[in-house]
């Protein structure tokens, strides 16, 4: 564990701290107790597709790992890098402990990240970050969000604080896509104070204290 720990942890975010997959891997790194270096990528500058970004990142996206030598992108991979490379119980878990569960959490980043997407170009993170005021959704925005609030429902039955009894990284990946509704009248009750509670984890609220201070 020594050994690995000696190896530097640097992680590349964009600039304004508004990625959502950059707070994930930013999550998972604190949660597990890392000392990570944050290097920050000037995306309107287009910093992501200059060298020497591009020779860590071929992708050209955020975020990236760098760790002894290896560089990873794609948020999901980091994460599930870092729980390979920093298990339990030397670690905090970023995932469930049974096969069945840990495959649930996994299925809900993955659908996390591939659908919604009229949500996510609706109700931007600037809405989920800055507060910006949230423009009324369209007819692909509102079947998004009809069925994010639908699969939330089935996965959070009312009263039930967690996915899975205690905090996975899935937690955080869904309040926050739950959190482009928060402030309005289209989150029921129950999701909202999940995701309220989810956005209080300190991991998230230095995230948050990051965003304000690149605002400043």
């Amino acid at each position: 564990m020594s050994d690995t720990l000696a190896s530097p942890l640097t992680l590349y975010v964009d600039a304004q701290f508004l990625s959502p997959y950059a707070m994930s891997a930013y999550v998972a790194l604190t949660e597990k107790g890392l000392p990570v270096e944050l290097r920050l990528v000037d995306l309107q500058a287009g910093e992501q597709r200059m060298a020497p970004y591009t020779s860590r990142a071929p992708t050209c996206r955020v975020p990236a790992l760098t760790h002894d030598g290896f560089h990873l992108t794609e948020s999901s991979a980091i994460i599930e890098y870092l729980e390979d490379v920093f298990p339990a119980p030397d670690y905090p878990a970023l995932y469930p402990g049974t096969p069945q569960e840990r495959a649930r959490a996994r299925q809900i980043q993955a659908w996390l990240r591939s659908d919604l997407a009229a949500l996510r170009e609706e109700r931007p993170t600037d809405v989920v970050f800055h507060g910006a005021p949230p423009a009324p959704l369209g007819d692909a925005g509102q079947a998004a969000a009809a069925k994010l609030l639908r699969v939330a429902q089935t996965l959070l039955p009312e009263g039930q604080a967690q996915l899975f009894g205690s905090w996975t990284i899935a937690d955080t990946e869904l309040a926050l896509m739950l959190r482009r509704l928060a402030g309005t009248d289209e989150l029921p009750t129950a999701l909202q104070a999940y995701a309220d509670a989810q956005w209080q984890r300190p991991a998230v609220q230095t995230w948050l204290q990051f965003n304000r201070d690149a605002r400043d």
